[in-house]
Order: C-alpha cells, then sequence, then structure tokens
C-alpha cells in the first residue's frame, strides 16, 4: 500500500475525486490511503492567515512558511522515509518516469502550492522535491496533486483491473500507444483493420509495434531518442519515414 498526505487550503476540492471510479475502489480495497490535512489547521492567530505580502514589494501574496512548516513537523516525514513534494509551475516536468520512481515509496508527502508563490525557504530546508505538470499557470496546486497521485497511484499493484494494460501504456514504454478499436466492426462505414480480426496474434502485435512508432514520429518525434528502439523498430522508422517523404512529394 502507499499512502498520500495532502497539504492544501481547500480539502474539499478532493471529495469529488477520490469518491469516484478507480480511486475510491482503490480506497476501499486499502490499496492506497490519503490523508487530506488543512494548512489553515496549522497557522496561527484566529483568523488562520496563510499568506502575506512579498518582501520587496510586488504583485500578488506569498503563502508563509510557518503553517507549511507546522504541518510537515506534525506528519514528520523523516521518521517513516516519506518524500515530500511541492506541486509548482517551476517544478521538474512530471513524466511516466517520474510517476514509476514515485511508486516505489511507501508514503508521499504532498504540498499544494497558491498564491504568487511559497516562501522560498520552505523549498530550501523543507522540501525534497518539486514538480510540475506542464508549462501553465493554475490557480492552485490541487489540480497538480490529484494528477499525480492518479498517476502513481495506478501503478500500484491491485488499483488497475488488468495490471498488464498499465505495462503497454503510452510513456512507459517510451512510445506512444497505437490505436485501439472495438466493437462494432464496422461503424457509418469506417471500418475495423482487417489485421485485428485475423486472428493472428504475431501479426497483430507486429502491426501495433508499427501503428505505436508511426504515431510516435508523427506527434512525438522526441521521445524517439531515449525510447530503446531495437534494429527491427529503427528500420520500421526509416520506412516510416520514406512514405511520409513520398506522401510530401506527391503533395508538392
Amino acid at each position: 500500500m502507499i499512502r498520500f498526505d495532502i497539504l492544501t487550503l481547500f480539502p474539499e476540492m478532493f471529495d469529488s475525486v477520490l469518491n469516484c471510479s478507480l480511486t475510491k475502489r482503490a480506497l476501499e480495497s486499502k490499496v492506497i490511503a490519503v490523508a487530506l490535512h488543512n494548512i489553515r489547521d496549522f497557522a496561527a492567530g484566529r483568523h488562520r492567515v496563510t499568506d502575506d505580502t512579498p518582501y520587496g514589494g510586488g504583485s500578488g501574496m506569498v503563502m508563509k512558511i510557518e503553517p507549511v512548516a507546522r504541518a510537515l513537523e506534525a506528519l514528520s516525514p523523516e521518521k517513516e522515509g516519506a518524500i515530500v513534494i511541492l506541486l509548482s509551475p517551476q517544478g521538474e516536468p512530471f513524466t511516466q518516469r517520474v510517476a514509476e520512481e514515485l511508486s516505489r515509496y511507501r508514503r508521499i508527502i504532498l504540498v499544494c502550492g497558491h498564491y504568487e508563490g511559497i516562501d522560498e525557504r520552505v523549498l530550501l530546508h523543507l522540501i525534497d522535491r518539486e514538480l510540475s505538470i506542464g508549462d501553465y499557470v493554475l490557480s492552485g496546486g490541487e489540480l497538480a496533486v490529484m494528477v499525480v497521485v492518479d498517476a502513481v497511484s495506478r501503478l500500484i499493484p491491485g488499483y488497475v483491473g488488468n495490471s498488464e494494460s498499465v505495462l503497454i501504456d503510452s510513456f512507459t514504454t517510451g512510445l506512444l500507444e497505437g490505436p485501439h478499436y472495438t466493437r462494432p466492426r464496422e461503424y457509418n462505414g469506417w471500418k475495423v483493420p482487417d489485421i485485428l480480426l485475423s486472428g493472428h496474434q504475431k501479426n497483430i502485435e507486429a502491426w501495433r509495434r508499427r501503428e505505436s512508432l508511426k504515431r510516435t514520429l508523427a506527434r512525438r518525434p522526441d521521445l524517439l531518442k531515449n525510447a530503446g528502439l531495437s534494429e527491427e523498430d529503427r528500420t520500421i522508422l526509416e520506412e516510416l519515414g520514406a512514405e511520409k517523404n513520398n506522401t510530401d512529394d506527391s503533395g508538392a
């Protein structure tokens, strides 16, 4: 089992996510555990203020260090070997490889950033890792934390019904997945490729590999340099490249 402790100003944002679909079943079967901690509960004063104006001036407000520090002290991450992660636009990219790394931990503490940013001393002294889910800015870290929890959880045995499906997900193999089809065999004149109806599993797997390479080449060619390609894969990519060049030339 893996446990997620989430430090947030808005714990109610997680209600629907934690009570739906695979996540709900995983919580009920104790494949994962999630604990929500309201950062305001650790703020001082009657009004539980968690932000203040930035030193040196500037726009926006900055999340204070004290409530975050008190929350982490209460959770004692060092005693259980937990990793503490802040979600922010400035962090390292969250990828499938990072999700796989995190899935090896038994406890992950996730801090949701807010306002203009968080006091830099949190990053310097209290955080083990800073992650970003993309090159854009959200109103808070809650949505990003939901993404991380889901991506990591589905790698835990028992979370996904068919564990083999996780092994062929896009990015897990270094490539994008190829196309999928299901019933009906024909709809509105659009047919399922004959190869998938042939029953010849070896040919089907070869087709799927080729389609995966084709899709990756077309949509995310940057992934190919780190994909661990075989000689057969490289031959297929050369053929696909030649086909594309011929198509481009004929359309010129």
